[in-house]
């Protein structure tokens, strides 16, 4: 499955297969959640997804930015994500939420609103 932004359609994840075992993510400080080529989807009870969006690794993100919008960049030594989607296309339209910081699993979480499967 690949990922793509449902305004303009460009592809926003590499190829994907689902992970159905969410006991293999991986909730530890500045690690990855999830294995790289896999997507989860998510049953919202990690801020800040919401039920159905899709967990993802962030080196699966292509075609994406980070926000110039430097109120939705927070966090220490990475972007905690807790202040808004922080994550762009390359043709500027919102996608998601990147969430690197180090108190924290690194991962980005694709909004369903955002964005479709193909």
């Amino acid at each position: 499955m690949i990922l793509r932004c449902k305004k303009c359609g460009i592809e926003i994840t590499s190829e994907l297969t689902q992970l159905t075992d969410e006991g293999s993510l991986r909730y530890e400080d500045g690690k990855e959640m999830i294995e790289r080529g896999m997507f989860f989807i998510s049953s919202g009870e990690y801020q800040p997804e919401r039920n159905g969006d899709f967990i993802v690794n962030l080196k699966d993100l292509i075609n994406s930015k980070l926000t110039d919008n430097g109120s939705r960049l927070n966090g220490c030594c990475g972007l905690d994500g807790l202040d808004g989607m922080n994550l762009l296309c390359v043709n500027g339209h919102e996608i998601g939420t990147e969430r690197s910081d180090c108190w924290m699993s690194h991962h980005a979480v694709i909004s369903t609103e955002n964005a479709n499967t193909a």
